[in-house]
């Protein structure tokens, strides 16, 4: 039995597991089979995890969902959208679910249900191909890219306090950051470690990874539901509200890339 096969086998009853272990979430799951799909929403800009092929989505992510949707017995409809509107989304039952990959904050646990981690989420930073840095503390002075709106964001602000300072220029998406930086107008960009080195794995002539900032070691995880949905439809005790989490093993990127 393979990895994949493993991390697949463990999803499917993990799954079936935390939606029918609760009245409230029992509901939610009768609504989206009796649907006969559930709705989810990512940025399909974040590969390995979410990316566009051809047009098409694919990624570690969807493969892990449509099996998902399949051992529920419904069809799985993606959202491609901006980061930034993903999780107001949710708050406001435009979909399911995020299987986007989410960074646990602490201001994130008090609104959120997320799954187990799903992979590595250490910030890490890659240069242009033949680049002088050589660790992280190298960026102090230099202008670092990094995706608006996200907690790499804020532990890149923490780090740069903690430096001595650096430039730290916002972007959009991944992909307008890595543009800029094979265009020489940044020196590093800022990321998770699995982001980064599916870049430089795919495209080694133009960058090259550097030592992840071990400081802020965390995980990705996907996001479930609202906690105030779940309270809305039945007052939950706490073992019911640990029921939440997903049982999905921890996936480390390296592994993922070695499959």
């Amino acid at each position: 039995m393979t990895l994949r096969t493993t991390l697949r086998a463990a999803l499917f009853g993990a799954t079936a597991l935390a939606l029918t272990a609760t009245g409230a979430l029992a509901d939610m799951l009768e609504d989206i089979k009796a649907a006969g799909k559930i709705t989810t929403a990512t940025e399909m800009h974040y590969a390995p995890f979410d990316m566009l092929e051809n047009g098409e989505y694919a990624g570690f992510n969807k493969e892990l969902f449509d099996e998902v949707a399949k051992e529920l017995g419904v069809t799985a409809e993606y959202q491609d959208l901006p980061w930034a509107s993903i999780l107001p989304g949710l708050e406001v039952s435009k979909f399911d679910f995020v299987n986007a990959p989410v960074t646990i904050t602490p201001e994130r646990m008090e609104r959120y249900a997320f799954t187990l981690p799903i992979s590595d989420a250490t910030v890490a930073l890659v240069q242009r191909k033949g680049g002088d840095l050589t660790k992280p503390e190298d960026i102090k002075g230099k202008t670092v890219g990094i995706q608006k709106g996200t907690a790499q964001e804020k532990q890149l602000e923490a780090y740069s306090d903690t430096l001595g300072g650096f430039t730290i220029r916002g972007y959009g998406s991944p992909d307008e950051a890595y543009a800029d930086l094979a265009a020489g107008r940044l020196d590093a960009v800022a990321g998770s470690a699995p982001n980064l080195a599916y870049l430089a794995k795919t495209r080694p002539d133009v960058f090259e990874t550097i030592a992840a900032l071990a400081t802020f070691a965390t995980v990705f995880v996907w996001l479930m539901i609202l906690l105030a949905q779940v309270a809305m439809r039945k007052q939950m005790t706490p073992e019911e509200q640990a029921a939440l989490k997903f049982a999905v093993p921890f996936w480390p990127y390296g592994q993922y890339f070695a499959i």
